[in-house]
């Protein structure tokens, strides 16, 4: 197979041949269905795949329904409906006529439709071709509703789809040779019955083609485009792959199949369709460094870099040379959320500098975030003001070495200003830039992995997300003091973090434990001081109590089974909503906006007395409250203080 890249005339990077038989857009044609091979772009940013006939698309046609000019290839007819079908296909390419403006997209254009049928394989009768319908009519033959172009039989009133033309109530399979299959109702299947395609492994809803003697079922897109029976690809197995179905079970990694594989008896090789022409060298958000693929793994893997699953050391995976242990499964390493769709066999690793200072003398740096002054390394032994704030995650300086600037008020945690200035990160497939806080007074992230709403440092993608730095430097596995064993990042449907009891998506888990950390607990500092207590405060992650716990700062009921701050020195116990409020992570002297335009400055909370929030008219307990800029005495101590205000204003 050739493995050369092609340049086509609708697509801005190269492609490359793919054996890989893929569910996805083909980009020519904009027909959603399984790809056989095809052509894939190895574009971090754009991964696009092709039908093989429409990557080969010629750039020039002659079309039946208009002879008078030749058609010229187009990157896309934009808005415009096709002349032939009148479906528009946005962002798939077609076919313009320079002269009078006709149009057609892809398929229309490479695979015309004659203008009559005399012999049809559906229906007794002639059929002819219709344009479009003004009203819509179903098929004769899937039953599904027609909305494009199709084929009449003027004398029987009757429709089919274009492509169910070639369809018929028996067919022969080349899938399934020993009997013909049927086309029946889905609902008419018996309760034994396959109902299930082997071939695409997609329920159909309609009509389908059924053999009762083998149960055998194929939707109609499947018998419309079968899969190829044979597969020749070295980079996959050095032997031909033949298709095998009928429900034979094998183990591919550590997840079993019970449909369609392709195998090669003499090794006892087998793969489904995903498995063919996988990338050799690849890099995945999970891990720093490239994976390579191997048929068979050495001694010593255990679980997946992924999922978490054993990887069974004889059915491909891939592994890291860098890291001894590492290995991830081949259907994980390759899903659309892990892999960045970049082929990197061939290529040089390049190595970046991803530091964020330059050592400048002993304890002396420069930081990219201030390279104005140089900061200082302090380990041990000073003092901080309680008020004093790190610029990267806004939280209190506390109990860690800090870098601090002699001549301004900067500072940074020691372990903030080591953050790296590029990184891979679970939450999209491309590395992740450093940005330092913005000089915009009104520059403020709302995180939505954390659900938090901050002013400091953040991690920016190339396709413009942004993420909080807490979030931004978690990785895993994830070490805490409040679980026993590391945690790995996973996204969860209704479940609650153990730590507040509060329901989120993005968690930090132990699956053997049951264990669930939403990433703004997993990031709550450990040790902290607050105005309330002269001692400092512990992150207690939670107790089993008979008696009753009391917050010092709001005087209400605590939940020891929920995370809180105590002083071990005299044994009070605080809320952490209390300790921290919605906006510690909003640096004081910032200006925030509302919807109407009203404004608010972010200031501390260090008055003798607390003042009133002027929506929920209680007394600010929180060190960071929000002050209206125009008014006096206008508070806001919560972001559902922040909402309602919002709310209110716009009515």
């Amino acid at each position: 197979m050739d493995t050369g890249a092609v340049k086509l005339p609708i697509h801005e990077h190269p492609i490359f041949p793919s054996a890989r038989i893929v569910f996805s857009t083909c980009k020519g044609c904009g027909v959603e269905d399984f790809v056989y091979g095809g052509y894939v772009c190895n574009d971090s940013d754009c991964k696009a795949r092709f039908h093989k006939e429409c990557a080969e698309a010629p750039s020039e046609i002659s079309h039946s329904f208009h002879q008078q000019h030749p058609l010229f290839l187009t990157n896309g007819l934009g808005d415009l409906p096709c002349d032939l079908c009148g479906q528009k296909r946005l962002e798939a390419a077609g076919y313009s006529c320079p002269t009078c403006e006709f149009k057609l997209d892809l398929t229309c254009g490479i695979n015309p439709s004659p203008p009559a049928i005399e012999h049809p394989i559906c229906h007794d009768h002639p059929l002819v071709f219709l344009k479009k319908r003004e009203e819509k009519a179903p098929c004769e033959v899937c039953k599904d509703s027609i909305g494009g172009p199709s084929y009449s039989c003027l004398g029987c009133d009757l429709y089919f789809h274009v492509d169910c033309v070639h369809l018929s109530k028996e067919v022969n399979h080349p899938c399934h040779p020993s009997h013909p299959l049927k086309l029946i109702a889905s609902e008419s299947l018996t309760d034994n019955a396959e109902k299930i395609c082997l071939l695409c492994e997609q329920q159909p809803e309609n009509m389908l083609y059924y053999c009762s003697v083998c149960n055998f079922t194929s939707c109609l897109g499947c018998t419309k485009r079968p899969p190829p029976l044979f597969i020749e690809h070295t980079k996959t197995h050095k032997h031909q792959l033949t298709l095998f179905l009928n429900g034979i079970s094998y183990q591919g990694s550590a997840l079993t199949y019970n449909s369609r594989a392709y195998m090669c008896l003499p090794c006892g090789f087998v793969v489904n369709g995903n498995g063919i022409n996988l990338p050799q060298v690849i890099n995945i958000n999970r891990h720093d460094h490239r994976i390579s693929y191997t048929h068979q793994l050495g001694p010593g893997y255990l679980n997946c870099g992924v999922c978490r699953e054993i990887v069974d050391r004889d059915c491909g995976a891939y592994a890291c040379v860098v890291c001894s242990n590492y290995a991830v499964h081949w259907e994980c390493a390759v899903h659309d959320n892990v892999w960045d769709g970049v082929e990197l066999e061939g290529t040089s690793e390049i190595t970046e500098d991803i530091a964020p200072f330059k050592v400048m003398g002993d304890n002396l740096i420069s930081h990219f975030s201030h390279e104005q002054h140089t900061l200082r390394l302090h380990k041990e032994g000073i003092i901080h003001d309680a008020y004093a704030l790190c610029e990267a995650c806004t939280y209190p300086i506390g109990f860690d070495p800090i870098y601090s600037c002699e001549e301004c008020h900067f500072i940074l945690h020691e372990k903030c200003a080591n953050l790296p200035m590029k990184k891979r990160l679970v939450f999209a497939t491309t590395p992740f830039k450093l940005v330092g806080a913005s000089s915009r007074v009104r520059d403020v992230i709302d995180c939505g992995y954390c659900g938090e709403c901050s002013t400091g440092f953040k991690y920016a993608s190339q396709r413009g997300w942004e993420i909080d730095v807490h979030c931004g430097s978690l990785s895993e596995p994830f070490v805490h003091n409040g679980h026993l064993h590391p945690l790995y990042f996973d996204s969860k449907e209704n479940h609650s973090c153990n730590a507040c009891h509060k329901v989120t998506v993005h968690m930090l888990c132990c699956n053997a434990c049951d264990f669930d950390l939403c990433l703004s607990c997993a990031s709550l500092p450990l040790k902290i001081r607050h105005r309330n207590d002269e001692h400092p405060l512990t992150l207690s992650c939670g107790e089993t109590a008979n008696g009753k716990y009391w917050c010092d700062i709001c005087e209400t009921e605590l939940d020891p089974s929920k995370w809180f701050y105590t002083s071990f020195d005299c044994g009070v116990t605080l809320h952490v909503e209390c300790v921290l409020g919605d906006f510690s992570r909003l640096m004081p002297g910032r200006m925030v906006d509302t919807v109407g335009g009203k404004k608010f400055y972010v200031v501390l909370n260090n008055h003798n007395t607390r003042p009133l929030c002027s929506m929920c008219r209680s007394r600010c307990k929180v060190s960071v409250i929000l002050k209206a800029c125009d008014e006096d005495n206008v508070y806001i101590c919560s972001r559902s203080c922040f909402s309602d205000m919002v709310s209110a204003r716009s009515c």
